[in-house]
């Protein structure tokens, strides 16, 4: 997910973002957690194709960045659906904190692999680094803060509800990041772009609505019949 930043505008990421629902979903289908109905499928073709709108008018399209960042789509839905796992369906009780302590040793052990073979030849013999190196530790203590709070965060969301509620309350917030970016970054956003991703994030809302509508009914259907089940005890 880092290494596409290298290749691609923030608006653009952002963009690609938006078939984290679609990933999740497939892969909650796949694996029985998700119910399939044609309604969703349906659904997810239009964010599908809102992407696809957004990606043919991106303006600095980079094959190679476009495919690390979908493939980091495909690996964070497996890792959303994982923690899903671990705090829902597995009984787990674990609270953000708790699954913190877990979580980030491995973490830790994924990413010193690649360190030890990309970035530390570099700076152990002085090799030329292709960008500048801003080193701040003001800045890398707020930047971990910032991972650490967002990860709590991520957890506490997944445990009280569910994988899909976290990539839909994104939306708002590649919004945000996409505007931020073309202000602040000046990153080129087409107007073709523009439609493609109102098209994905209009589908992302919309079964926003339906997943809302259909908890709704299913709430009010188990409260009937637990009233229910109570008229017929006192009979």
């Amino acid at each position: 997910s880092n290494t596409a930043y290298v290749y691609l505008s923030v608006a653009f990421i952002q963009m690609l973002k938006a078939l984290s629902p679609v990933m999740v979903y497939s892969i909650g289908c796949a694996i029985g957690i998700e119910q399939y109905t044609h309604k969703r499928l349906l659904n997810m073709a239009v964010v599908t194709v809102g992407v696809m709108i957004a990606s043919y008018g991106e303006l600095n399209f980079n094959a190679f960045g476009f495919f690390v960042q979908i493939v980091a789509v495909v690996v964070e839905a497996c890792r959303i659906i994982s923690v899903q796992l671990v705090l829902g369906k597995a009984n787990l009780k674990l609270n953000s904190i708790t699954t913190l302590y877990y979580v980030s040793p491995i973490c830790f052990v994924f990413l010193i692999v690649p360190f030890a073979f990309l970035e530390l030849p570099k700076l152990a013999y002085g090799l030329e680094i292709t960008h500048s190196i801003h080193y701040s530790a003001g800045v890398m203590i707020a930047n971990a803060s910032c991972a650490f709070a967002l990860n709590a965060i991520i957890y506490l969301l997944i445990g009280r509800t569910s994988a899909l509620t976290l990539n839909i309350s994104g939306v708002l917030k590649d919004i945000i990041l996409i505007a931020i970016s073309a202000v602040i970054f000046e990153s080129p956003v087409s107007s073709t772009q523009l439609v493609g991703s109102s098209v994905a994030f209009s589908g992302v809302c919309y079964y926003n609505y339906r997943k809302v509508s259909d908890a709704l009914a299913a709430a009010a259907t188990q409260t009937s019949r637990a009233q229910a089940s109570k008229g017929d005890d006192k009979l």
